[in-house]
């Protein structure tokens, strides 16, 4: 568990400034265990040291008050963290992330306060989370006739947005391109927005899950971006990424697996 919980402040930590290690970190969230401040009879029973809580116990989870009086759930991923936070004696249980947000749905989560790095988690987030295993869930948009737009490359490149999706499709060995382009849709836009076309052989909607969320961190002004999939022999918008434009990610067929203890960390199995 000791080194489960490292890996995931560690990538936390990563997070906090490189967009591009968020969807890692929701991965690995979801598959820790956390603590929660909480009481219950079997607790009380049981005094110190782990136990298994039966099917249908019921635990009390403590809630904190925020300056403006709202409620929140501290939740942490070590019990060195917990330790950071509160004084000794307070009882906790240990489980499964997963279980925990299902537990609280509706609720304002927090992770780690009073640690150095931590993250406050709304009701949407969690949702997502549970639902598509990041905390955005994108909008899908089916064009059901033929529509007229205009595509061009944007006047101000987003060089930080491209910078955290390089790094993001580098850890990706299924995409083979990323393009990218402005669009101007007159029939439901006010004003041209981004578009980022994905090249990629499989794990598709993962991947474009993903990449949606660091598009959606670090885009100029947090504005809206459009994904699209691109495969050879389209036509539109496809056609116009493989034919027209230079693509700002590219894989490197003879590049190797990341290697070292951060390459293993962020890509276990």
């Amino acid at each position: 568990m000791q080194t489960e919980d490292n890996a995931l402040e560690i990538v936390l930590e990563l997070a906090a400034s490189e967009p591009a290690q968020r969807p890692e970190f929701f991965r690995l969230l979801l598959e820790s265990t956390v603590f929660i401040l909480a009481t219950s009879g079997q607790l009380e029973r049981q005094g110190e040291g782990p136990i298994t809580l039966k099917e249908d116990t019921q635990i009390q989870i403590t809630n904190w008050v925020k300056p403006d009086g709202s409620r929140v759930i501290p939740f942490f991923s070590s019990l060195r963290a917990l330790q950071l936070a509160v004084n000794q004696g307070e009882k906790y249980v240990a489980l499964p992330a997963r279980t925990f947000f299902e537990m609280t749905r509706g609720a304002e989560l927090i992770m780690n306060p009073r640690s150095p790095f931590g993250k406050e988690f709304t009701p949407a987030e969690i949702e997502a989370l549970l639902a598509e295993g990041v905390n955005k869930v994108a909008k899908r948009m089916v064009v059901e006739k033929a529509t007229e737009v205009l595509l061009g490359q944007p006047a101000n490149y987003p060089h930080a947005m491209v910078a955290s999706l390089t790094a993001l499709l580098a850890n990706h060995p299924n995409v083979k391109a990323a393009y990218l382009a402005q669009m101007f849709d007159r029939t439901r836009d006010e004003k041209p927005h981004l578009i980022i076309g994905i090249e990629v052989d499989r794990d598709v909607e993962n991947t474009i899950r993903e990449v949606g969320v660091v598009a959606s961190d670090t885009a100029p002004d947090r504005e809206p971006v459009d994904l699209i999939r691109v495969d050879s022999g389209d036509s539109g918008i496809g056609k116009y990424f493989l034919k027209e434009v230079k693509p700002f990610y590219e894989r490197d067929p003879n590049a190797a697996e990341p290697k070292g203890w951060l390459g293993r960390l962020l890509h276990r199995k």
